[in-house]
C-alpha cells in the first residue's frame, strides 16, 4: 500500500466511518458516471508484437506500480493519445553521445 500522510489517513477514517457526504449535485454525479463509463468501457481488442525484453520491462513496472500490465499498457496508450503522455528529457549519457549521421561519417575517414 503507498505511504499516507496524516491528512490521508484522517479522511480515509472519515470516509470509512460514513462521516464524509457527498457535495455534488445530481447532474454532477451523472455527467462523472458516464465520463467513467466511457473510459472504463473497453469494447475493441488489439494485438501487438512486442520484444521480449520490452514486455517483461513493462510487466515488472505493473508490478511495481501494482496493476495488470495490460491495464497499465492500455493507461499509457490512453495518456498518449490524450496528450498527458509528457518525454522525460534523455539522459545526461545519450544527450553526450554524438549524433548517428555524425558518427557515420567520421567513422568512413
Amino acid at each position: 500500500m503507498p505511504k499516507v500522510d496524516d491528512y490521508e489517513l484522517e479522511v480515509l477514517t472519515a470516509f470509512e466511518e460514513g462521516q464524509l457526504k457527498s457535495v455534488a449535485t445530481k447532474a454532477e454525479l451523472a455527467r462523472f458516471k458516464a465520463a467513467a463509463h466511457a473510459t472504463a468501457t473497453k469494447d475493441r481488442r488489439v494485438n501487438i508484437r512486442l520484444s521480449a525484453g520490452d514486455l517483461s520491462d513493462i510487466q515488472v513496472k505493473a508490478l511495481e506500480e501494482g496493476v495488470p500490465y495490460q491495464t497499465l499498457m492500455a493507461s499509457i496508450l490512453h495518456k498518449y493519445v490524450t496528450g498527458r503522455l509528457a518525454e522525460q528529457p534523455a539522459p545526461a549519457a545519450r544527450s553526450a553521445r554524438k549524433p548517428a549521421a555524425k558518427r557515420r561519417a567520421t567513422s568512413s575517414s
